[in-house]
This record gives structure tokens, C-alpha cells and sequence, in this order.
């Protein structure tokens, strides 16, 4: 399915000491180059700007790293066959005196559920949606070509964003195959938005969007070093992107510094016609994202860290890492000015963990909601209309891998009897809304005069899942060098060992982004994790090298 070679031979490299550059910079005529896996937006921009290089150059550039890894990799599905024309044109604006904004002329990798009206494939990893073709971009595709940036090409995914099967891997899908994450041989990448979170963490483009229903942007993130940004459900459009749910769905940038998805989400953010959702959308102009990234944001701010929704696991072997990381970085919060409201007990989060609420909500969704989407494609190779013939349609396909990975919940799903219209749907739908909300992340935040919750990653996204609320999560550490290596339940794939990343997080009230990514950024800033945690293989390609080569 891959529209490139990805048979070029891999770079490996030798893990250096913490602070060590993992790649030199490297210069012409004095001017150096950003390196790839460090750049952020603003020094590409520097570039562009100063001409020290070119949106065409970025395009080879990102090209050549992902054919160099993907082999081993597989994050990438395919590259945009119109990237390179694209870029040409930005490069040409530019030059005549227009730029469309901070992502002008900058790649992007987009997750293979988010559909453009191109020669790129839109499958959610599946051959049921092979050659489909949709009516217009999808309003994130159509949201960043009008922000100037280059859609570069499509990340593997777990097969429908990890909606399909109780016996699979993370990163796996028949269209893309097994997606491994980059800090140890065989890492289980997470999921759903696995090829997004290894390629952006890797430096394969500026950064990547995700999508997520409960999880999938916010855990990939973490365990491949990176910036996640989960928003608000209603804050960025799901038009035309392939869903599981529409009260949990929402996509949302990952990228490796705070401010370069705080760039990305100002591009994609806003209300959107087509998905009625976004009428919530409570503000006059996209808030300032960007100009939110405040050193002295955590000064004089209250975060609670809600200590039953993850302190069972802290004699787990393979969770005692991050939370002993978790507990020592609130001393960072202390010196930073802010307060931290400790031992707080969220009540929901002990009813939801003995509750199915969730798990109705997202079937009767799926149900409805996926049948919404085939409804809406302009071609439909196999006339799928409903789940039923979906599932029909999959367990007869043998690249799809069944029964060794079964469809069970899609099975579930209709076993169920009933869709989202249903008084059996929305009982268990504001039962979520109150225990998530009331008794969990709003009541807390309202009760205690709180600025936002603070806790691991890992643990955190449940509760805004089920209430649509958002998530920032940046990197907080790594597994140390003699941690066991303990493989996911296939046997597949590593999902702790040595080296794996692990990330922080902020939760917060409905459209609270903007406070959260202001407390992100201030953590970041005074920890900067992020290049102290080294891959075990890299792409060597730099820009400096595609520049080079035409002078």
C-alpha cells in the first residue's frame, strides 16, 4: 500500500549521555541547521525567513528520515505524492510577501483516520475503506492547507484508532502493519495514534495530529517523549474523520515542545458546521494558545493530584518508576510558586472502576457513528453501510488478520441492541457525566478552587474521556537502564523495559486549554526532559545534507 520505497538502509545509533546532542549541528558558510529531532517551529521558521533553506527542502528532508526508519518502524503509511508541489507554492508566496500564518510552508503528518480529498489513502488501517474516497478534506485537513502547512502523508494507527479487537497490539493494523516506538528494540508504541507519536517523536515532520476517545493521544505521547495536546470535545471538528464515538472523539497535535503544538492547535481549533459539536465552542476567536506559553505560568496556581486514581499501582513493578518520577517532580511545582493540594479523592473514580458506563456509551456510538461515516463517502468499495457488514467484510478479508485478531467488540457492539437514540444510552451517558465530572475532574477542580489536576499520564485519561474534557501531557522521564523488560499480552511487542518514556499530566475543566498549556509550558521549561532521553535508532538525514546538495 506504501506510495514510496522504504527500502533504504536504517541508521544506528549508539545511545549517548543524558544532555549529549544526538545530532551535530552542522553548517553552511558559517549558518548552522537546526537539528531535525530538536527543531521546533520557531527555528524553522528562523529558516525559512533568512532563506538559509526552503519548504522544499524541509519535504526531501522529512521524506528521506521516514524511508531511512520506516522499514523497522512502519509509523508511516504513505507520503502526500502533491508534497513537494505543495511546498512549491508555499516556498513562492513566500517569496512574493505572503505567508499564511506560523505553519506557512511547514510539514505535517496527519493519523490515516483523518480523511483528505487527495490521492492519500484514508483506510483507519483497514482494507474495508481501501480506495474510498470522501467528499471534501476532512475540516482538520482543510483547517491546516488554509494555516500554509504541507500535509507530508499518513501515520499508522492501531486499526480503527484500537476499536476492533481485544487480542491485538498497539500500532498494529492490516493497511500499515506493526508500528514500534523508537527508545528500545521491539517498544510497544501505544495507541491509538501510534505512527503519529513515533514519527513526531523521531523529528519525521514539525509534528503530527492524533485523535482520541479515550487515551490514544495522550498515551502514545508518553511513552514516545513527546507533547500531547487532548482538547476539549467540541473545541476541533471530527468532520470526516473516522470515528468510535461522538461524545468522546477529538483530535489534537503531538509534537515535541509545548509551544509547537500550541501552534498546531491554534490552526485547527473552531467551530465547524459539519460537526455540531463544535457549536459549544465558547469563544469570540481562537484563544492565544501560543502566547499562553508563560515561564511564570505555575506561579501562585492550585493543582490537586487526585491520588486514588493511580496510587493502587504504586508497589506494580512496572508503574513504580513513573510514579516515584510523578512524586518527585512536585517539588519542581513548589519552587515554580504553585500549591500543591495533595491526596485528593475523586469519588467518581471509584464508582467508574467497577462500572460499564463507558464501555455502553462507546458501542452504541460506534454503532451509529461509523455508519455515519460510510454514509458520507462519495466511493465505497464495498458498499458497507452498516457494522454488520463491516464486520462481515473484515472477517472475510484475510489480510485482516481473523480470527487471530478477533472483532469481538465489534460484536459486542451489536449484541448490545440499541444505538445512541436509545433511553438505555443516555442512562449510562449521564451516569458518565456525573461520576466523571460532578464526583471526578469538575466537581474537584470547582470544590477545592483548583487551577487544574496534575497526575501521570499513564492513569490520566478516563476520567476527561468520559466527560469530553482536556489533557496536556509532556515528558517526565525514563525507565532506568536495568528495569525488566515485560512484553504486552501478544507477546509482540515490549511494553516496559529500559529506556521507555513517561509523561506528566494536566487535566482540567471544559475549554480550559489555554490554562493548561501555560501550566505545561512552565514544567517543560524548567525540566526539558525531552532531549535528555535518547532513541535507540534514528534517521541520519538532516537538512543540512539536502541543502548541501545543491550547492
Amino acid at each position: 500500500m506504501l506510495a514510496i520505497n522504504f527500502g533504504f538502509a536504517l541508521a544506528l545509533y549508539t545511545i549517548a549521555g543524558a544532555g549529549e546532542a544526538i545530532s551535530p549541528r552542522t553548517a553552511i558558510g558559517g549558518k548552522p541547521f537546526p537539528p531535525l529531532i530538536e527543531a521546533t517551529l520557531e527555528d524553522l521558521v528562523n529558516g525559512l525567513e533568512s532563506g538559509l533553506f526552503t519548504s522544499v527542502d524541509l519535504v526531501n528532508a522529512y521524506s528521506a528520515r521516514i524511508v531511512e526508519v520506516n522499514d523497522t518502524l512502519k509509523m508511516v503509511t504513505e507520503l502526500n505524492p502533491d508534497a513537494l508541489s505543495i511546498a512549491a507554492e508555499t516556498d513562492r508566496l513566500r517569496a512574493d510577501g505572503t505567508v499564511l500564518g506560523p505553519l506557512h510552508g511547514i510539514p505535517i503528518l496527519l493519523k490515516n483516520n483523518i480523511a483528505t480529498m487527495d490521492d492519500m489513502q484514508n483506510t483507519a488501517g483497514s482494507y474495508a475503506l481501501a480506495g474510498a474516497k470522501v467528499p471534501r478534506d476532512s475540516t482538520m485537513a482543510a483547517k491546516l492547507r488554509k494555516a500554509g502547512a504541507v500535509l507530508l502523508g499518513k501515520t499508522n494507527l492501531s486499526q480503527w484508532a484500537n476499536y476492533r479487537s481485544f487480542n491485538t497490539s498497539n500500532g498494529w493494523s492490516a493497511w500499515g502493519g506493526q508500528t514500534e516506538a523508537a527508545y528500545y528494540p521491539g517498544q510497544d508504541p501505544s495507541g491509538s495514534s501510534s505512527g503519529s507519536g513515533v514519527a513526531s517523536s523521531l523529528g519525521l515532520a514539525l509534528a503530527c495530529l492524533g485523535t482520541e476517545t479515550d487515551g490514544s493521544i495522550v498515551s502514545p505521547a508518553g511513552v514516545n517523549n513527546l507533547v500531547g495536546i487532548k482538547p476539549t470535545v467540541g473545541l476541533t471538528s471530527r468532520y470526516l474523520v473516522v470515528p468510535i464515538s461522538e461524545h468522546q472523539d477529538t483530535i489534537g497535535p503531538m509534537a515535541r515542545t509545548v509551544k509547537d503544538a500550541a501552534y498546531v492547535l491554534s490552526a485547527i481549533a473552531g467551530p465547524d458546521q459539519n460537526d455540531n459539536y463544535t457549536s459549544a465552542f465558547p469563544f469570540d476567536t481562537v484563544p492565544d494558545y501560543v502566547g499562553a506559553c508563560d515561564y511564570l505560568g505555575l506561579k501562585g496556581k492550585r493543582l490537586g493530584v487526585p491520588r486514588n486514581l493511580f496510587m493502587q499501582y504504586s508497589d506494580v513493578e512496572e508503574y513504580r518508576p513513573q510514579i516515584a518520577g510523578f512524586d518527585a517532580s512536585l517539588d519542581i511545582f513548589r519552587a515554580a510558586g504553585a500549591e500543591i493540594v495533595d491526596n485528593l479523592h475523586l469519588e467518581g473514580g471509584d464508582a467508574l472502576a467497577n462500572s460499564n458506563f463507558e464501555n455502553v456509551v462507546l458501542m452504541a456510538d460506534f454503532v451509529t457513528d461509523v455508519a455515519n461515516y460510510f454514509s458520507e463517502l462519495t466511493v465505497n468499495p464495498y458498499n458497507i453501510t452498516s457494522l454488520a457488514e463491516l464486520q462481515e467484510i473484515t472477517q472475510g478479508t484475510p489480510m485482516e488478520g481473523w480470527p487471530e485478531r478477533d472483532t469481538q467488540i465489534w460484536q459486542d457492539a451489536l449484541d448490545l441492541g440499541f444505538d445512541n437514540t436509545s433511553p438505555e444510552f443516555w442512562s449510562n451517558y449521564t451516569a458518565d457525566l456525573y461520576y466523571g465530572g460532578l464526583l471526578g475532574i469538575t466537581g474537584a477542580i470547582k470544590n477545592m478552587s483548583l487551577d487544574a489536576l496534575v497526575m501521570p499520564t499513564t492513569f490520566s485519561s478516563m476520567l476527561p474521556a468520559i466527560i469530553g474534557a482536556p489533557i496536556v501531557t509532556v515528558p517526565l522521564g525514563r525507565y532506568p537502564d536495568n528495569t525488566t523488560v515485560v512484553p504486552n499480552q501478544l507477546g509482540t511487542l515490549n511494553a516496559t523495559g529500559p529506556n521507555l518514556p513517561f509523561g506528566i499530566a494536566f487535566l482540567g475543566e471544559h475549554f480550559s486549554e489555554e490554562k493548561l498549556i501555560s501550566l505545561a509550558y512552565a514544567f517543560e521549561q524548567r525540566t526539558k526532559v525531552r532531549n535528555t532521553i535518547k532513541p535507540y535508532i534514528e534517521p541520519k538525514t538532516e537538512l543540512v545534507d539536502i541543502v548541501k546538495k545543491k550547492v
